[in-house]
């Protein structure tokens, strides 16, 4: 398996989930580059970036589809638990000296493009719809809004990577 392109049919049309989504496929890439390399370093340390990044990218699309009242976000919600589960799974595997870099791309490649053309376009008119009243509304709620995102992922930063994870304190 090689590097993942973007096209165009896995555009939700959220500008901001795209752009988080497609920073996701550059962490795959980089995944493919340091297993090719043979650097175990170098997936380690993207391991924990791509990790990291995903958990932030999760607690924000999870935000906007409760804020924008979709009525499927607890499932979609289990969907990401799950997927966190089984990446732990990954990390943990590598940390005791297995070579899981070739197995973990080729799961995040078909994992992310199947999640991105199912279950997150089903929300995108949801959310979109949302965020169109939200930029009709006062500057205030939008303010208020953006702060309490960043408030949530900054508490999420904060806890360790197993804590993260596994979703506890």
């Amino acid at each position: 398996m090689a590097h993942l392109n973007w096209t165009p049919d896995l555009e939700t049309g959220i500008r901001e989930i795209d752009g988080q989504h497609k920073r996701i496929v550059e962490y795959i890439n980089q995944l493919y580059d340091a297993r090719d390399h043979h650097d175990r370093e170098a997936v380690g340390a993207v391991i924990d970036e791509m990790v990291d990044y995903t958990l932030s990218h999760f607690a924000f699309e999870e935000s906007l589809m409760s804020d924008a009242g979709y009525m499927f976000s607890g499932p979609h919600k289990k969907v990401h638990e799950l997927f966190t589960r089984k990446v732990g799974e990954y990390r943990m595997r590598f940390e005791a000296g297995e070579d899981v870099a070739s197995d973990l791309h080729a799961m995040l490649s078909r994992w992310l493009f199947n999640h991105i053309r199912n279950d997150d376009k089903s929300y995108a008119d949801s959310v979109k719809v949302y965020l169109k009243n939200v930029s009709h509304g006062d500057a205030d709620m939008k303010a208020q809004i953006k702060e309490e995102l960043i408030r949530e992922l900054h508490l999420k930063k904060k806890r360790g990577f197993f804590a993260r994870l596994f979703g506890g304190e």
